[in-house]
């Protein structure tokens, strides 16, 4: 499994419009997707870390140059501070429910 981790700040007063628009956007599941995650810091709840897994390598590649991903980012883009920090890497170890 391959994916990746990302820091994003949101603007202040439009955290709950971004996370409702990641609720509907994450109706359609990506190819090759395997689970994703959203954290919403306690110590600053403007700060979101998405950790999204995908089958392989290949298939997060693949989905990261579909132009449907890329619009996504975009519109999501609009809700942040600046840049989000993206972490790409290997998933090492993963303990699923019932394991």
């Amino acid at each position: 499994m391959y994916g990746t981790v990302a820091r994003i700040q949101i603007q202040p007063g439009k955290v709950e419009q971004f996370l409702a628009r990641v609720r509907e956007l994450s109706a359609v599941k990506d190819p090759g997707l395997v689970n994703e995650y959203f954290y919403q810091m306690d110590e600053d709840p403007n700060i979101i870390y998405m950790a999204v897994v995908f089958e392989s390598r290949e298939a997060y590649r693949a989905n990261s140059e579909r132009p449907e991903t890329h619009a996504r980012a975009m519109e999501l883009s609009e809700f942040a501070v600046g840049q989000p920090e993206w972490h790409d890497g290997t998933v090492v170890i993963a303990h699923e429910e019932g394991n």
